[in-house]
């Protein structure tokens, strides 16, 4: 009788794929003309001169486009929406985090524990949502969208694929969506302003339901 084959390896987790970091807010980007080019970073100027003087709520796509000097059907075209020019103002901040956690140096970047990964995920996720409170809160999507925008669906992939690694029996997709619901805009300013929590005390919870999942402590 011929020796039974050697059994398979145990399929490997695949690589965060680095593409991830598109958002999708800028991929037409490099086929911009010169002149849309311009047209786009003084809208992105003129609505970030708003936001700091009269806060993100007051914002409008007109005023947008008299501010910076284009007509209105311009800042239409570009961001679609007053959602998409919020988000394109938060596309910045967001690419650096997701440079942070996909390639960045550990324990937020490859490198370290899944579960140490996901505690420093959760950090620094919550200080960049406390730093841009208010222009989060207005540029979040309706709930049709809320979850498949692509800085969610990066976020998603990343908490779903650490919780693979460290709690392989559990619904890792359902249960990212649950991880990823403590760091919603609209939580973090509740219990903020409203209930009066310090960030360091949502940051320690954060920590702690991380290590409550993965059956880990720092």
């Amino acid at each position: 009788m011929s020796a039974a084959p050697p059994s398979a390896p145990p399929p490997q987790e695949p690589a965060e794929p680095p593409q991830l970091l598109q958002l999708g807010l800028d991929d037409d980007e490099p086929c911009l003309r010169a002149d849309a080019a311009r047209n786009r970073a003084r809208l992105l100027e003129a609505a970030a001169g708003l936001v700091a003087a009269r806060g993100a709520d007051a914002v409008t796509m007109e005023e947008v486009a008299a501010a910076a000097g284009v007509g209105k059907g311009t800042v239409f075209r570009r961001f679609g929406d007053r959602t998409g020019l919020l988000m394109a103002l938060l596309d910045h901040s967001e690419k650096k985090l997701q440079a942070a956690f996909l390639g960045g140096p550990p324990p937020l970047g490859p490198g370290a524990p899944p579960a140490e990964r996901l505690r420093a995920f959760g950090r620094a996720a919550l200080r960049r949502t406390v730093e841009d409170l208010e222009l989060q809160l207005a540029a979040q999507p309706d709930p049709g969208r809320r979850f498949t925008v692509p800085p969610y669906r990066v976020r998603h992939h990343h908490v779903a694929l650490l919780l693979r690694q460290a709690v392989p029996d559990a619904d890792c997709d359902l249960l990212a969506h649950t991880l990823l619901a403590q760091l919603d805009p609209a939580l973090v300013h509740h219990l903020m302003h409203q209930c009066g929590m310090p960030a360091r005390r949502l940051e320690d919870a954060w920590t702690d339901l991380v290590d409550r999942i993965t059956g880990t402590a720092a």
